[in-house]
């Protein structure tokens, strides 16, 4: 009798939010290592804000977005752990993460 594999569950989260501008870049998302195995993180630079938004994910590879007043930048990453955005004073906008999980049935 041969042996199968369990079938794994694939599932899709979704977190989204603002950011405001600071002296400080801003983590706005953390996991423990092996929790996800891919994520596309994306981030909007309000039209209004004086400065170029950088945004980077502690990821394989590592990931890392610049957006310019009025455009958003994404990017997919795997094994993904955290998301961080410097905004200069002033800066403002959104973000958006979706995150891939394999859960074993």
């Amino acid at each position: 009798m041969c042996a199968t594999d369990p079938q794994a569950q694939y599932f899709q989260e979704k977190i989204s939010g603002n950011f405001n501008g600071g002296a400080a870049p801003i983590t706005v998302w953390s996991a423990p290592a092996g929790s996800y195995f891919s994520g596309t993180f994306q981030v909007f630079n309000s039209a209004a804000s004086p400065a170029t938004v950088t945004a980077t994910t502690d990821s394989t590879p590592a990931g890392a977005l610049s957006a310019a007043p009025g455009n958003t930048a994404s990017q997919s990453v795997n094994q993904p752990t955290e998301f961080t955005i410097t905004a200069a004073a002033g800066d403002s906008g959104t973000y958006c993460i979706i995150l891939y999980k394999k859960v074993l049935a």
